[in-house]
C-alpha cells in the first residue's frame, strides 16, 4: 500500500510558517506536539519541511510523540478536580477531554 502521509517535527513560529501559497499547494494537519501531518511523495510539502527546518519522523515515532503528548494532556484533565462539581460542569469548565489520535500513512 502507497504511504499517503509523511509526519515531520517543527516549532510553529507564527506568521509565515506557513505561508498563503503552501496553504493552497499542500494540506497541513497539525498535532500535539509539534507534529504536521503532509502529504507523501509531494515537491511542495518535502520543500516546505525544509523551510522550517522540520525533523521527518517515520509514522511509530511520531504515533509516539503525539501519544506522549495526548497522555499528557489526559491526565492534567484527569487531574484537575473541584470539589462537588459534577461531570457536566467539569465538561463545561475544560471542555471534553482529550481524545486518543492513531496516525495513519
Amino acid at each position: 500500500m502507497a504511504k499517503t502521509y509523511q509526519y515531520c517535527v517543527a516549532e510553529n513560529w507564527g506568521k509565515g510558517f506557513i505561508d498563503h501559497v503552501e496553504a493552497i499547494k499542500i494540506s497541513f494537519t497539525g498535532l500535539p506536539g509539534n507534529v504536521w501531518q503532509v502529504p507523501a511523495y509531494n515537491k511542495h510539502a518535502n520543500l516546505w519541511i525544509a523551510k522550517v527546518s522540520g525533523t521527518v519522523k517515520t509514522l511509530s515515532e511520531a504515533q509516539d510523540i503525539v501519544t506522549a503528548e495526548v497522555t499528557s494532556a489526559q491526565n492534567a484533565w484527569d487531574a484537575d478536580n473541584v470539589e462537588g462539581e459534577t461531570a457536566e460542569q467539569k465538561n463545561d469548565r475544560l471542555g471534553d477531554r482529550p481524545a486518543d489520535i492513531t496516525l495513519t500513512e
